[in-house]
């Protein structure tokens, strides 16, 4: 394929994640398949050009954006629920060292998000004879290892609480061990009980937005 100048190369990036973003927000995609789609419709499809996608980073920021220019009115306080019910589950799962991950920790979820742990324990069967004898329904499936695509996918457990779908990865402990690394922007991968109640304490604005609805 002809290589394109860099501006270019960046504006198409830009163009991407503008679109991908767009997907995730209105219609709860993930990442990876609204990145995909967006490709598709601004390059075609077979562009075939890995390098013109944008970082799960850059689409990001364009969410966070999203959010600020259409969303201001409601996202607040929707986030400030889903972490207050990401705390009442954690709670509830305390034993099993749990860790919110994903767009709920961000700070960039919406009307469509779920919220996503990561569950750290001796037996993921443990984990689920715990939620059955709470009388929860649990669907089981499977995500990919934190570490990588050269690790096995874990087992994942998925459920609702106070009408909110949580889904629960379970790990064995000797995985906490590498959990806590931050992102390459420094921003934290996932945050323990103390640090999502932490977040809700920090964010008068959105604390006050909650309070308004």
């Amino acid at each position: 394929m002809t290589s394109l100048p860099f501006a270019e190369v960046q504006l198409l990036r830009a163009e991407i994640a503008a679109a991908a973003a767009r997907l995730i927000a209105q219609d709860g995609a993930d990442y990876g398949s609204a990145k995909r789609k967006a490709a598709r419709q601004i390059l075609g499809e077979s562009h075939g050009n890995e390098q013109l996608l944008p970082d799960n980073a850059q689409i990001e920021n364009e969410v966070r954006l999203y959010h600020a220019l259409f969303q201001a009115d409601s996202q607040p306080a929707r986030l400030f629920q889903l972490r207050t019910v990401a705390v009442q589950v954690m709670e509830e799962l305390e034993r099993f060292n749990p860790f919110l991950t994903g767009a709920v920790l961000n700070g960039t979820a919406g009307p469509h998000d779920d919220i996503h742990l990561q569950l750290f324990a001796d037996s993921a069967k443990d984990v689920e004879i715990y939620l059955l004898n709470k009388n929860l329904t649990v669907d089981i499936s499977e995500s990919p290892h934190f570490k990588g695509p050269r690790f096995e996918p874990v087992e994942t457990v998925s459920f609702l609480w106070r009408q909110e779908g949580v889904h629960a990865a379970l790990y064995d402990l000797d995985d906490l061990r590498g959990a806590l690394k931050a992102r390459s922007d420094g921003k934290p991968l996932r945050a323990d009980l103390a640090g999502v109640r932490a977040l809700l304490i920090s964010n008068p604005l959105t604390v006050q937005d909650h309070e308004e609805k």
